[in-house]
């Protein structure tokens, strides 16, 4: 009976994703073809509101009514392009999407930033594993298919634009703003991840967008507060960081995303952002590069970019560089009043602002919000929270557990002898001890927080040693999984020391945390799982009990132990 149901379950699947993936025109062709409702709308807007159609500024809806009524105002006086919601509740969102969307002369693009989905921004939504969690998956059809589920979720709550995929390639493990945004440090790897994903979520029909281009990955900046520099040359920058971008521009993106960096092999403009670089953005993305979807810059709030160029001139400079989408303004009306100065000044042309105008409205059209119907919001949360969709989270948990070491103590393991459960970084009982607890009959579960101290440690040390088997859990509960765990010296100390107790070692916590624990690669088997997640901590038990596999491989280089693509394949 349960393999009846498991079948029907996939089956059902099956379908979903056939349905989800109804084919439409690709974004990227229909910007060659007539359209009379794009004419229609663009010759109806004056040249003021085709410069507005540029400009997306931020909403929430977690900030009360005086700033949403705010956001109103601007929609209605400015008669803006597009909004970017950022944190805030599913039903919320819909219903203001509605109200949003009654009031604007032209239909609004919405946008969101969801790397992992939903969850990312919204309560009360799935956030699907992070990109280097997917980084180490072998079947990429996995990562298709959350692209189309991300792709149903958002369209469910409005929202027409992911920027998503992160598809810079971290070859920085101190790199302070991707990490665990990004597939991985291969090219090779990111760009079929990257590609998967995208492909998924047009497919489902969204539009998406590349980023950060040309590459975020090896920067030890964050633009969000500062202007990063990228001093690689032209063949390295061409090679590696761009790799991923031209190969995806080629397979049909339909938006790419501007990095703020400063990067002197492609501008050597002192203290000018890649945003901000008509070399860059109409030179090598939109020419060389054969790009022809929407250009976004990234937040234009951000110090990165307006450290240097402050009052509006960056978002002057970046509408001359070729964006076709301000995004986040400090002062939309402002920008706008600017923009049609430059033109006076003859610093930028009508035919170029009327083509990003235009190019806007074909998203709009390819969105269907040419026939933009009210979101219902009775039974939101329950449709977006399927039992298909947690399912594929778990499934894709399953996939990307990668065992490194040996499989020997998981082919020889004994759910009779008495096992420690220990988890580490923690307060209270795990998933993880919870589940291994219902096969493994005679274990006894122990705690230790991240500072915790040395008396409480030796303590545990010395009942440990009486154990037959040990399994550990090493955990991140930080929201953002660092490349460094937060953990006491001590604790460090005392994970190499429970390593050479014969013991499975868990790994709940971005890969580049191994690197700060000497003396982990001394357990027998080290299950990488990427992230603190209930699912993936599923997983790893499930691993272990044998009833499923691992096949995942590291999606990074971690030290001299553990290198990109290494990991066991164990069967069930």
């Amino acid at each position: 009976m349960q393999k009846i149901k498991i079948a029907l379950l996939l089956l059902g699947m099956s379908i979903s994703t056939a349905i989800q993936a109804q084919q439409k025109t690709p974004f990227t062709d229909l910007l060659t073809q007539q359209n009379d409702w794009v004419d229609s709308v663009f010759h109806k807007l004056h040249r003021r509101g085709r410069i507005a159609q540029l400009f997306f500024v931020r909403a929430h809806t977690d900030k009360g009514k005086a700033y949403e009524d705010s956001i109103a105002n601007v929609i209605v006086k400015q008669r803006i392009g597009g909004l970017v919601f950022f944190q805030g509740g599913p039903v919320r969102q819909a219903g203001l999407i509605n109200k949003y969307q009654s009031i604007s002369r032209t239909p609004l693009l919405i946008a969101q930033d969801g790397e992992w989905g939903l969850g990312m921004r919204l309560d009360s939504t799935i956030s699907f594993p992070y990109q280097m969690t997917l980084g180490a998956i072998q079947d990429n059809q996995l990562i298709y298919r959350m692209g189309l589920e991300v792709a149903r979720q958002f369209k469910r709550v409005g929202v027409n634009i992911n920027f998503a995929p992160d598809i810079d390639i971290n070859n920085n493990p101190k790199n302070p703003v991707i990490g665990y945004r990004s597939f991985g440090d291969n090219k090779y790897n990111v760009t079929a991840k990257g590609g998967a994903y995208m492909k998924g979520m047009q497919d489902g029909g969204l539009l998406v967008s590349l980023k950060h281009f040309p590459g975020h990955g090896d920067t030890d900046v964050d633009s969000h507060y500062d202007l990063p520099q990228l001093k690689f040359n032209r063949e390295r920058l061409d090679s590696l960081e761009m790799y991923p971008f031209r190969e995806l521009v080629k397979q049909g993106a339909s938006g790419v995303m501007v990095a703020h960096m400063n990067i002197s092999a492609l501008d050597n403009t002192p203290n000018l952002p890649s945003t901000l670089s008509r070399p860059i953005v109409t030179g090598i993305l939109k020419e060389q590069l054969g790009f022809k979807g929407i250009v976004y810059s990234d937040a234009m709030e951000m110090k990165g970019v307006v450290k240097f160029f402050p009052g509006g001139e960056a978002d002057v400079r970046a509408v001359i560089a070729g964006n076709d989408v301000i995004e986040l303004s400090e002062n939309s009306e402002r920008a706008m009043k600017l923009v049609r100065k430059a033109i006076r000044e003859n610093r930028l042309t009508w035919d170029q602002v009327n083509a990003s105008a235009r190019k806007i409205l074909v998203a709009k059209f390819w969105a269907g919000l040419d026939t933009f119907k009210a979101l219902p919001v009775t039974n939101l949360v329950n449709e977006l929270n399927t039992p298909e969709a947690l399912n594929l989270k778990q499934q894709l948990s399953d996939a990307a557990v990668t065992v490194l070491n040996s499989d020997s103590l998981l082919k020889h393991i004994d759910y009779t002898k008495r096992t420690a459960l220990v988890s580490l970084g923690v307060t209270d009982l795990t998933t993880f001890q919870s589940e291994l607890a219902r096969t493994f009959t005679n274990s006894t579960n122990f705690i230790l927080s991240k500072i915790a101290s040395s008396a409480d440690m030796s303590k545990m040390l010395a009942e440990l040693k009486k154990y037959d088997q040990i399994i550990v859990g090493v955990h991140d509960y930080r929201k953002r999984p660092g490349s460094t765990l937060d953990y006491n010296s001590p604790l460090k100390v005392f994970i190499a020391n429970l390593a050479r107790l014969n013991t499975i070692t868990c790994v709940f916590a971005n890969p580049y945390t191994v690197a700060g624990l000497p003396g982990i690669e001394q357990s027998k088997t080290l299950l990488m799982n990427y992230e603190n997640s209930d699912e993936t901590q599923k997983a790893a038990a499930k691993v272990i009990k044998g009833e499923i596999g691992a096949n995942g491989r590291l999606p990074v280089s971690i030290n001299v132990f553990y290198k990109n693509g290494d990991g066991i394949v164990v069967g069930r």
